[in-house]
C-alpha cells in the first residue's frame, strides 16, 4: 500500500510556520482551560456533598443553627449525589443547545471574539457558582441550576471555534495525527483541573473553583489579543490555495461522491472582515452532508461513556474503594493519559490508511473488553491505574478523533467546495449531539448507581459503546471495501 501524503513532499512539520505553532498552542490551551474548570466540579463532588449535607457527615459535632439552616440542602448524601448528577445533566443539555447555536454563530462572526467572550464570561460564572456563594454562605438549589445552565451555554462557544480555527490553518495532509495530538487538549485540561483542584482542596472547595476560574479568565484575555483566526489575517495563503497545488494523492477521508478517483480539493476558509465574505451553510444543509448524521448519533453514545468517566470517575474511586478524594483526583488522571495516547496513535493510523471508520471500529470493539476488565478492578491503585489507562486509550481515543479530525473532515468535504462556511456548524452539530447523549447519560448514571449499583453502570457503558459501532457500521463496511479495492488495484498495477 502506498504511503499517504503525510509522508510525501517532505516532512509534515516543514510545511508549518511559527504562526501554525502559535495557533496550535493557543487553541490547545484555550480549550484545556475550559475543560479544567469543568473538571474542577467533578473533582470536588465529595466536598460539595459534605457541605450540603452536614447531618450525614458531622453527627458528632454540634453545629450552629445558622449553618444547619443554610447548608442543610439535602437530608442525605444520596440525595446530594443525585442533585450533583442533575447539575451535570443540566450543564450538558445547555451545553448541547449552545453548541448548535455557537457553531452557526462562529461561522458568521469573528471566531476570536466568540471564543474570548465565552472563556471570560464562563470563568466569571464558575467563580460565582463555586467561590462567591461559599464565601457569602448562600446556598440555593435554584441558583446553582441557573448558574450551571448559563455556564453550559458559555462553555459551548469553545469547541466549534477552536476546531474551525484549526481547520483554517491545517489542511487534510496529516490531519489525523495533527488533530489527534491537538485533541488531547481536553485530556490535558482534565489533568490540569485535577492537579489544580487537589492542590488547594485542603483549604476548601471554593478555592479550587477560584484558581481555575482565574486562570481561565486570563487565558481568555490572551486569546483576544493573540490568536489569529486564519492565515489571511496576516497575508498568508490559506489551506485552499496550498492544497490546490497538491497532486491528487491528497484524497479526502470523507467523500460524498461514489467515485473516489474523481476529486478536486476546494475548501472554504473562515475570512476576517477584510476578506470577501462567503455564504455560510445552513443548519439543515450541514445535517444533510454525508456522514454527519451517523457520526452525530455515534458520538451521542460514545460521549455519554467518555463524559461519564469525566464527571464520575473521581467520585467512583472515592465511593467504591474508599480512597481519599485528593488521591482519587490524581489517580483519575490516568484515564486522560490513555485518551491522549489513543487519540494521537489512532489518528496517525487513520492517516496511513486514509480511512477513519475502520480504526474507530477496532478501538471500540477493544473498548468493550476494557470496560469489562475495569469494572472488575481490584482494590489496588496500581492495577486500577493500568486498567484505567487502557480504558481511556480505547474510549477517549475514538472520542477525540470524532470530535476533532472527523468533524474537520465532515466540514470540508467536496460537496461544499469553496461556496460556503460549514466547519464550525458541522462541529457544533456533531459535538452538540454528543452532549445531548452525555446529558441524558449523567442522570442515568446517578440513577442506575443509586438503584442497582456500580456494576450495572458499567453494563450500561458497554451497551452504549456497542451502539456507537452500530451507528457507524455502514461507514465501516464502505470504507473497508474501499481499502480492499485500493489494495487490489495496487496489486494489479504492480
Amino acid at each position: 500500500m502506498a504511503w499517504p501524503s503525510v509522508f510525501q513532499r517532505g516532512s509534515l512539520l516543514s510545511r508549518f510556520s511559527h504562526h501554525h505553532v502559535v495557533v496550535f498552542l493557543l487553541t490547545f490551551f484555550s480549550y484545556s482551560l475550559l475543560h479544567a474548570s469543568r473538571k474542577t466540579f467533578s473533582n470536588v463532588k465529595v466536598s460539595i456533598s459534605e457541605q450540603w449535607t452536614p447531618s450525614a457527615f458531622n453527627t458528632s459535632v454540634e453545629l450552629p443553627v445558622e449553618i444547619w439552616s443554610s447548608n442543610h440542602l439535602f437530608p442525605s448524601a444520596e440525595k446530594a449525589t443525585l442533585f450533583l448528577g442533575t447539575l451535570d445533566t443540566i450543564f450538558l443539555f445547555s451545553y448541547a443547545v449552545g453548541l448548535f447555536i455557537s457553531g452557526i454563530v462562529g461561522d458568521r462572526l469573528n471566531l476570536r471574539w466568540v471564543l474570548s467572550f465565552g472563556m471570560c464570561s464562563s470563568a466569571f460564572v464558575v467563580f460565582v457558582f463555586g467561590t462567591l456563594t461559599e464565601w457569602l454562605r448562600f446556598y440555593n438549589k435554584w441558583l446553582y441550576c441557573c448558574l450551571w445552565i448559563v455556564n453550559g451555554l458559555l462553555q459551548s462557544t469553545g469547541w466549534p471555534c477552536v476546531v474551525a480555527i484549526m481547520g483554517n490553518w491545517f489542511g487534510k495532509a496529516g490531519r489525523g495525527v495533527v488533530f489527534g495530538l491537538w485533541s488531547a487538549c481536553a485530556s490535558v485540561g482534565n489533568i490540569l483541573g485535577a492537579c489544580l483542584a487537589s492542590s488547594v482542596l485542603q483549604y476548601g472547595y471554593e478555592y479550587a473553583f477560584l484558581v481555575t476560574a482565574s486562570v481561565q479568565f486570563a487565558g481568555g484575555i490572551v486569546i483576544f489579543f493573540g490568536l489569529l483566526v486564519s492565515p489571511e489575517e496576516i497575508g498568508l495563503s490559506g489551506i485552499e490555495a496550498e492544497e490546490n497545488f497538491e497532486e491528487d494523492s491528497h484524497r479526502p477521508l470523507i467523500n460524498g461522491g461514489e467515485n473516489e478517483e474523481e476529486y478536486e480539493p476546494n475548501y472554504s476558509i473562515q475570512d476576517d472582515s477584510s476578506v470577501a465574505q462567503v455564504k455560510a451553510i445552513s443548519f439543515y444543509q450541514a445535517c444533510c452532508l454525508p456522514g454527519v448524521i451517523p457520526y452525530s448519533l455515534a458520538y451521542a453514545c460514545l460521549k455519554l461513556v467518555n463524559y461519564s468517566f469525566f464527571f464520575w470517575l473521581p467520585f467512583y474511586l472515592s465511593n467504591n474503594f474508599g480512597w481519599k478524594e485528593a488521591e482519587a483526583d490524581k489517580l483519575s488522571i490516568w484515564y486522560d493519559v490513555g485518551g491522549i495516547v489513543g487519540g494521537t496513535l489512532q489518528g496517525f493510523i487513520s492517516d496511513v490508511l486514509q480511512k477513519r471508520a475502520p480504526v474507530l471500529a477496532l478501538s471500540l470493539l477493544l473498548a468493550v473488553g476494557s470496560l469489562v476488565g475495569y469494572s472488575r478492578s481490584p482494590n489496588d491503585k496500581a492495577i486500577n491505574a493500568l486498567l484505567m489507562t487502557v480504558t481511556g486509550f480505547f474510549i477517549g481515543g475514538p472520542s477525540n478523533m470524532i470530535s476533532s479530525a472527523i468533524s474537520a473532515d465532515l466540514g470540508r468535504q467536496e460537496l461544499i467546495q469553496g461556496s460556503s462556511e460549514a466547519l464550525a456548524t458541522v462541529t457544533g452539530i456533531v459535538d452538540g449531539s454528543g452532549s445531548i447523549g452525555a446529558a441524558v447519560g449523567q442522570y442515568l448514571v446517578s440513577l442506575i448507581r443509586d438503584k442497582l449499583g456500580w456494576m450495572w453502570v458499567f453494563y450500561f457503558f458497554i451497551l452504549m459503546t456497542s451502539c456507537t459501532i452500530v451507528f457507524i457500521s455502514p461507514l465501516i463496511v464502505r470504507e473497508i471495501f474501499s481499502l480492499v479495492r485500493r489494495r487490489q488495484a495496487h496489486i494489479l498495477r504492480e
